[in-house]
C-alpha cells in the first residue's frame, strides 16, 4: 500500500501552490479570520492559533501534531521556503521515500555561525528567554541539560522549522517541544516592541529542533532550502532607500536603513535579502558616509540612481574578489580609495 505523504506549507497569505503535488497550504494565525483563501486553517480542532504572534509557524505545527492522523510521512515548510535537491528541484515522492530509508528525517542544512548561538540570539533578542528555557529543561527534561549547555555555546543550529519525517517521530518531537514551550510561556513575560521580536517561541524552537536531533542521535539528511519569491517588507525597504538615493540623502538613507534593520534583524539574512541588494546598499551607505567625512563628493550624492549604484558597487565587489584571488592591487579610477578599502575589508 502506497504511503501517504503530505508536506504543509505554512502561510499567512495567498500564494501560487500550483505544481506542488505533495504540498498543502496551511494558513497559520487564522484565529477566526474570514479570508483564508480556502486553505486549511490552524484554528480548528485542538489548536493554539490565537498564540500565533508569539509562536509563528509553530501554531501550524501544533495543529498538524494534534489533528492530522491520516498521513504516514509528514513535513513542514513555508510558502517561500522549501527543501530542494542538488539540482534545486522540490523533493518528489520517490526522493523522500528513498531518503527516509537511510535517514530518520530530512531537514535544512545546519547553519555554521560565526559566533555562539547564545551570543547571536542575545544580539537580537533578550538572553533572558534562553536562560529561562534552560531552567525549564533542567526541571522537565534534565537529561537534555548537558547537551543544551554545550550546544547553546556552540556555533551551529537549524533554522526555519523545516522538516520531513515519519509521523511517529514528528509527534515524539512535538510532544517534547510543546511540553517545554508551554511551561516556558507560563514562566516568562513577553514585552516586545514589535511583531518580529514577539515571535520568541518560534525563534527558540529552531534551536530546540537542533538540540532534539543531536541529543537523540537522529540521523538527519540535511538539504538546501530553496527560496521562492521575496518578502514584501524587503521590497519596501529597497524602495525607501531608492527614494533616499534619488535626492542624495546619505544621512537619511543611513538612518532609515538602521531603523528598518532594528525592526527586522532578519532582513539581511540570505533568505530575506535574496537579491543581495540590501547588502550592497549597506556598502554604498558606508562608503558614501566615509567619503563625506573625508570632504569628497560621495558616491550616492554623485550618482543618485538606485540601479546605477547597485551596478557600480556590484562591479567593484567583483573586481576586488578577482584581485584578492590573484594577489593583485586594485587600480580603477572609477572608485575612490575609500570605496576600494571598504570592499576589500568585506572580502578579505
Amino acid at each position: 500500500m502506497e504511503e501517504k505523504i503530505t508536506i504543509y506549507a505554512m502561510t499567512h497569505k495567498r500564494f501560487d501552490e500550483s505544481g506542488l503535488d505533495l504540498y498543502k497550504p496551511l494558513f497559520v494565525g487564522a484565529d477566526g479570520k474570514e479570508n483564508t483563501y480556502g486553505y486549511l486553517r490552524d484554528d480548528i480542532g485542538d489548536n493554539i492559533s490565537n498564540k500565533n504572534c508569539y509562536y509563528s509557524e509553530l501554531t501550524g505545527i501544533y495543529y498538524i501534531y494534534k489533528n492530522i492522523n491520516d498521513v504516514d510521512i509528514v513535513g513542514t515548510c513555508h510558502y517561500r521556503r522549501y527543501l530542494v535537491d542538488e539540482r534545486d528541484n522540490l523533493l518528489d515522492r520517490k526522493q523522500i521515500i528513498e531518503y527516509l530509508k537511510d535517514y530518520d528525517c530530512i531537514t535544512s542544512k545546519c547553519l555554521n555561525l560565526n559566533y555562539t548561538y547564545y551570543y547571536g540570539f542575545s544580539e537580537n533578542h533578550k538572553p533572558y528567554y534562553l536562560d529561562e528555557t534552560r531552567k525549564v529543561i533542567s526541571r522537565s527534561y534534565p537529561d537534555y541539560l548537558e547537551d543544551y549547555d554545550r550546544l547553546v555555546n556552540d556555533k551551529h543550529t537549524y533554522f526555519g522549522n523545516i522538516m520531513i519525517s515519519r509521523r511517529e517521530l514528528f509527534c515524539d518531537y512535538c510532544k517534547w517541544l510543546f511540553d517545554i514551550l508551554f511551561e516556558l510561556e507560563d514562566n516568562i513575560v513577553i514585552e516586545e516592541e514589535n511583531s518580529y521580536h514577539r515571535r520568541i517561541f518560534g525563534f527558540i524552537s529552531e534551536f530546540l529542533w537542533y538540540l532534539w536531533v543531536v541529543h537523540n542521535n537522529i540521523k538527519a539528511k540535511e538539504l538546501k532550502v530553496g527560496i521562492v519569491g521575496e518578502k514584501i517588507e524587503i521590497k519596501a525597504v529597497r524602495e525607501g532607500l531608492r527614494e533616499c538615493f534619488k535626492i542624495g540623502d546619505v544621512d537619511g538613507a543611513k538612518a532609515y536603513f538602521l531603523e528598518e534593520r532594528r525592526k527586522r534583524p532578519d532582513m539581511m539574512m540570505e533568505a530575506s535579502d535574496i537579491t543581495g541588494e540590501l547588502h550592497i546598499c549597506m556598502e554604498a551607505i558606508a562608503v558614501s558616509s566615509l567619503e563625506k567625512q573625508a570632504g569628497l563628493i560621495d558616491t550616492i550624492s554623485r550618482m543618485r540612481n538606485y540601479d546605477d549604484i547597485i551596478k557600480y558597487f556590484s562591479r567593484l565587489n567583483e573586481l576586488v574578489v578577482a584581485c584578492l584571488e590573484e594577489g593583485e592591487e586594485i587600480e580603477d579610477n572609477n572608485y575612490s580609495e575609500i570605496a576600494i578599502e571598504v570592499a576589500r575589508r568585506m572580502y578579505r
